[in-house]
């Protein structure tokens, strides 16, 4: 059980990675469209709606990976304070009532949205670019199963949990900036 947890973080993990260079595509993007916009006084035709993709795809693409790291938004206020056998419980019971009915409603819905894209190969009516958005718009089921896979893995952890009453280490992938200059600061 332990292997399979893994390898669907692993996963979750290298997608996160794999899309997180939207960030740099998109950085790279808005300074060129500032640059000349404001300095050439030439604005281009595509920067707009490329933004507007770069960071769609990253914000689909990268909610299993938080999920597979443990950084997403978390109302734990009250839960932090049980031991993690009534944490896991609780998890447990939010992802089968919560989250997979969520999940398969976005694959669900997604399959149809982009379904009807791809058929009549949609562009975007936002810019005269007009560039093409049903690749984007495949995104949204690919995320949706992505998540509940990840979904998987985290009832498969909360399993674990239950059990032996101890939550099982995730997979450790980046680290806070804070995290790492106290580590310099305190010494090994």
């Amino acid at each position: 059980m332990i292997f399979i947890i893994h390898s669907i973080e692993q996963l979750s993990i290298w997608v996160g990675r794999a899309f997180g260079w939207c960030i740099l595509i998109l950085t790279l993007s808005v300074a060129y469209e500032v640059f000349v916009r404001y300095v050439l006084n030439a604005p281009t035709l595509w920067a707009f709606d490329m933004m507007v993709q770069m960071y769609g795809a990253l914000f689909l693409m990268a909610g299993p990976y938080a999920l597979a790291q443990d950084t997403h938004v978390r109302a734990d206020v009250f839960t932090r304070f049980l031991s993690a056998r009534w944490q896991a419980r609780i998890d447990f019971v939010l992802y089968i009532v919560f989250f997979f009915p969520g999940m398969a409603a976005l694959v669900w819905y997604g399959w149809e949205i982009a379904g009807d894209s791809w058929r009549y190969k949609e562009v975007s009516w936002n810019s005269p670019a007009r560039i093409q958005i049903y690749y984007f718009k495949s995104l949204i089921p690919l995320a949706g199963g992505l998540f509940i896979i990840q979904g998987v893995a985290e009832c498969m952890r909360c399993y674990l949990a239950i059990k032996t009453n101890a939550w099982l280490p995730r997979l450790e992938d980046a680290r806070e900036t804070e995290e790492l200059l106290k580590g310099q600061a305190t010494g090994p």
